[in-house]
């Protein structure tokens, strides 16, 4: 090392055996690539200095330093248009190959930047949800086609941490946690009911108690129960327990077992709307009041303004709005 800081490529006869470790390269920088594309693509040292915002002495300078570090010419002198050497004609081949990819990046870059587009891997909390995500999901990747959008697989894993720390990008739940780390954005309210068998003897009654549910079969979906609406809003805080508690993974399944009086569930309105109009099972609210959850969709708390986060929100409750039974703006 001469302590100038330029570096040069020793030939390999010159190397002496030397470990690859010690052999100081040449610095080839992004604006020598630059420099070079504009000196071929103008023929002349003036409009390649224009171009690339130099004085004809500053370029000049920036060739003969690159060509010192690397030991050999680049071009032929005073020929025009400009000749390259072998040399020159080999750092082309390499600007060709590298500028094209650097400029695709700052072009992303500044889109991401600008939240044109990013990461939306989400997943859902509700599984009556996919309902209305799907479609959700349709139109917005017609309108926002640059997004990588997915959805995380199982129900069986906490979400919210996994959100906190970038494994995920969007979270559907109706059971937001505090964490400054997270925002959440409410999508919609809705009640959350009681389907009975038609017969059942509740179904007699304008709503159901606590009580009514002790000698039951609860049916619920395959996830912790404070995450169930039916137990933290309404059982528990009654200290009422139902008889049994059997699960079942699809909403389908759940009203089929309801209809044929071996249990009732708790659900949105809206997911029993059809249900209901076909004369299926009943519906009670729990207690006089009802139940009213609100769903969310919460994202990390620094990109809850980003564009394409905000595109999604947009189109997930005019989605909502549009086919759901039921549901209200939610009062937050």
């Amino acid at each position: 090392m001469t302590g100038t800081g330029h570096h040069r490529i020793i030939p390999r006869s010159a190397q002496s055996g030397a470990l690859a470790a010690d052999v100081p390269m040449a610095h080839i920088e992004l604006r020598h690539l630059r420099t070079l594309v504009a000196l071929r693509d103008t023929g002349s040292l003036v409009e390649a200095a224009e171009r690339v915002c130099l004085t004809q002495s500053a370029l000049s300078h920036q060739i003969k330093e690159l060509e010192t570090r690397l030991d050999c010419a680049l071009f032929m002198r005073k020929t025009r248009p400009v000749r390259f050497t072998s040399a020159g004609q080999r750092l082309l081949r390499l600007a060709d190959d590298v500028l094209p990819l650097i400029h695709r990046a700052e072009y992303d870059l500044e889109r991401l930047a600008g939240g044109q587009t990013g990461r939306l891997i989400m997943s859902i909390e509700c599984h009556s949800c996919f309902e209305w995500l799907l479609p959700a999901i349709d139109r917005y990747r017609e309108r926002w086609p640059e997004v990588e959008l997915d959805i995380a697989s199982g129900f069986h894993f906490a979400p919210l941490p996994a959100l906190a720390r970038g494994d995920l990008d969007l979270v559907i739940t109706s059971d937001p946690v505090d964490d400054p780390a997270l925002a959440y954005m409410p999508l919609f309210s809705y009640e959350a009911v009681l389907a009975l068998p038609r017969d059942h003897a509740a179904a007699a009654k304008d709503w159901v108690e606590p009580t009514d549910l002790a000698s039951e079969t609860l049916i619920t979906y395959p996830v912790d129960r404070d995450r169930l609406d039916i137990f933290r809003c309404f059982l528990d805080p009654a200290g009422v327990e139902p008889a049994r508690v059997r699960t079942a993974e699809l909403t389908t399944m759940m009203i089929q077992l309801v209809a044929s009086g071996r249990g009732v569930v708790c659900l949105p309105n809206w997911a029993l709307h059809e249900y209901l109009e076909r004369d299926y099972v009943v519906a009670r609210s729990l207690g006089e009041e009802g139940i009213w959850p609100t769903l969310y969709a919460a994202v990390r708390a620094d990109q809850q303004d980003a564009p394409f986060v905000r595109g999604f929100i947009e189109i997930g409750k005019a989605t909502c709005f549009a086919n759901l039974h039921g549901i209200v703006t939610a009062d937050v």
